[in-house]
């Protein structure tokens, strides 16, 4: 297994045998509206030119259609007649924008020896979920791969946790720049994802886990060297919670 982190939540996943893309966004550099007025979005660049993160992939997967997950960037350049795997109640939205083979992910889905299956997640808690709406993670598992839970654009809540403990995923991917909307944290911040690392690791005391969707977004409260400072204050080391830069790609064994 590997995977390659391109910038925010994006990911490019070789697992399997087969390559799949996750949250393609793919808008240049402050191209879009600040969210807190301090910055147009996104804040970088990304890493690598579009055909080269688009070279290869057999299925997307897309969480919600927030525009830093789904963007008209990507949905101009993704080949349309590749498989999308979406959020229920997502599907006809993408359909209109010209894709033709959309599955919405309700429960679990096996395609091509791999096992894909839906998980709880909230942005945010309270009443600022009604405003980010329905999001999900992904459980990614196939024999003799590591298993991979990619927690996606939520917060730590119970589901979470309850997830970690029954599932004892090998690697789990989380969202850490701590974003605000309004004063309300909708995804992990530092101290969250701590918490998740511990978790995971009384779970399973080979896990790891990986933090991504930060430094692109005007609306973050938490930088690497932040998140990293936390980890090292809770004695969690480089090998159990690793923090990639944009365009980084991890390999994986079990």
């Amino acid at each position: 297994m590997k995977l390659q982190l391109i910038r925010n939540a994006t990911l490019k996943l070789h697992y399997a045998g087969r390559c799949i893309l996750i949250d393609p966004y793919f808008a240049p550099r402050h191209s879009l509206p600040s969210y807190t007025g301090r910055s147009a979005n996104p804040l970088v660049d990304l890493p690598l030119p579009v055909p080269d993160i688009l070279d290869g992939v057999e299925l997307v997967i897309v969480s919600h259609l927030h525009s830093d997950h789904f963007d008209s960037v990507a949905k101009a350049l993704v080949p349309k007649d590749l498989p999308i795997l979406c959020q229920p109640g997502d599907e006809g939205e993408i359909a209109k924008a010209g894709f033709t083979d959309v599955t919405p992910l309700a429960d679990e889905i096996d395609w091509q020896g791999i096992r894909f299956t839906r998980c709880e997640a909230s942005h945010g808690l309270g009443p600022v979920v009604e405003i980010m709406g329905k999001v999900m993670g992904v459980l990614i598992s196939s024999p003799k791969e590591p298993s991979l839970y990619w927690a996606g654009d939520t917060v730590l809540y119970p589901p979470v946790l309850q997830r970690i403990r029954c599932d004892r995923p090998d690697i789990t991917v989380s969202h850490s720049c701590g974003a605000l909307w309004d004063d309300d944290l909708i995804v992990m911040d530092a101290a969250e994802t701590v918490h998740l690392a511990n978790a995971a690791l009384a779970a399973n005391a080979g896990a790891i886990v990986v933090a991504t969707h930060m430094e692109a977004l005007d609306h973050a409260s938490v930088s690497r060297d932040d998140l990293r400072a936390a980890a090292n204050a809770a004695r969690i080391g480089v090998d159990r919670l690793v923090i990639p830069q944009d365009g980084e790609a991890i390999s994986f064994e079990i």
